[in-house]
């Protein structure tokens, strides 16, 4: 009887330490930031960003990122409106998802506070998915917080999404001779333990 409610005990520490373990974390999107490049002209680059980004990673470890294609920020304002309307439709799509299982790099980050490797990540915009490999660091905090940055950029190519004609839209719209068909897209993501 006593061996019993010992091993009892024993099973439900158990159970309370895989929970703590696998903790289910949030993205705090005023430490987060979602950059890209574009080139014009085949000679002048610029950095843009999405100021709002959301997501969380479930006990599991499935990370789930959704970017709010309508909070694009390039700095001039007709360019933001041109983006959401005639390159992302944000009308009909408007959020780029990102879905990734990262349990193995949040464990020995947890561990060791940092890790370093390349995830399976599922990308969907505009309506199309495709599966892309992304190098990723992650590094815990002395506050208790993750930061997930990516190691290189991800360079995203808008013909695996239909976006061509948007593209050929902006490119007509602001006079220009060409806009680049790859895009650089790097991140830094603050995930905060719920």
């Amino acid at each position: 009887m006593f061996n019993s409610f010992v091993r009892t005990l024993m099973c439900g520490a158990l159970l309370v330490g895989s929970t703590s373990a696998l903790a289910a974390w949030q993205v705090d999107n005023s430490h987060s930031r979602v950059n890209f490049v574009s080139v014009k002209n085949n000679a002048i680059a610029e950095n843009h960003y999405f100021k709002d980004v959301s997501g969380s990673v479930d006990e599991s470890g499935m990370f789930k990122l959704a970017i709010d294609l309508n909070s694009v920020e390039t700095q001039i304002p007709i360019r933001n409106e041109r983006m959401q309307k005639f390159l992302f439709n944000t009308v009909e799509f408007p959020a780029m998802e990102v879905t990734a299982n990262v349990s193995e790099l949040i464990a020995q980050a947890k561990d060791t506070g940092v890790a370093q490797g390349n995830v399976q990540a599922q990308l969907a915009l505009h309506g199309k998915t495709k599966a892309q490999q992304i190098a990723v660091s992650v590094v815990a905090s002395r506050a208790g917080d993750l930061v997930v940055s990516s190691m290189m950029p991800v360079l995203v190519s808008p013909a695996d999404f239909a976006l061509q004609s948007g593209i050929d839209k902006l490119k007509s719209l602001a006079g220009l001779d060409s806009i680049t068909r790859a895009v650089p897209v790097s991140f830094v993501l603050t995930l905060n333990e719920q």
